[in-house]
């Protein structure tokens, strides 16, 4: 039995896994989806590693990263030993990275607005067109009110880390993702990791769009599938 833990994007809302757990619960394995206080101005980037790390405990955990949740994986690496790292549309930090230099240093701007323009979709940010494009209604509807501003805090404070574990690591992206298209994915995921990236059928919010396809890609990981 694997025991992942699952670390949600801006916001921190531990609800943004809940298409998934289920599924790897039904295939006998433990998935813990950690609530962050994305919303809280006083809470850091220590603050949510040390709520991952109290979600651990002391299980030899896969480590599962939405989005701002690269920077969060980052530092519970640096303090526990994972059994296996998998992002999922992640910002993937370097060393001393702040999350705000993040995109400018990656030329997230410029891939996303190129995206936009070549796929015929506004490359003016609007929730809608990127993040919810491709998800049911339903779940746009519930989701409404479990969505939370992301406090200022955690883009101003260095990722302090040396290097990656020597463990399994994975990425995967959404071939669908709008806000961090894939082509964009695969550049960062090369120069930062110096891994191919898994395409999956999905947007920026994967886990509520293709629940059972990304289950199933985690699954595969550790030989569940």
């Amino acid at each position: 039995m694997a025991n992942f833990a699952l670390v949600p994007g801006a916001g921190g809302a531990s609800w943004y896994w809940h298409r998934v757990v289920p599924l790897l619960e039904q295939a006998q394995h433990e998935a813990i989806a950690v609530d962050l206080p994305g919303d809280d101005a006083q809470a850091g980037l220590a603050v949510y590693a040390e709520r991952v790390l109290e979600a651990i405990g002391t299980h030899k955990t896969i480590l599962v990263a939405q989005s701002l949740g690269g920077f969060t994986a980052a530092l519970v690496c640096a303090q526990v030993r994972v059994g296996m790292l998998i992002f999922v549309n992640a910002m993937i930090p370097a060393p001393g990275e702040t999350a705000g230099q993040w995109w400018a240093n990656t030329g997230w701007e410029e891939a996303r607005v190129a995206a936009a323009q070549r796929a015929g979709y506004s490359p003016s940010f609007e929730l809608a067109t990127y993040f919810l494009h491709d998800l049911p209604p339903e779940v746009v509807k519930e989701g409404e009110s479990r969505e939370r501003q992301e406090a200022d805090r955690v883009f101003g404070e260095p990722c302090k880390f040396e290097a990656w574990p020597a463990v399994p690591i994975h990425v995967i992206a959404g071939r669908d993702d709008r806000f961090f298209p894939l082509e964009f994915q695969r550049r960062v995921a090369q120069e930062r990791l110096r891994l191919p990236v898994n395409e999956l059928q999905g947007g920026h919010l994967l886990a509520l769009a293709n629940p059972r396809g990304l289950a199933d890609q985690l699954l595969a990981y550790v030989g569940g599938d």
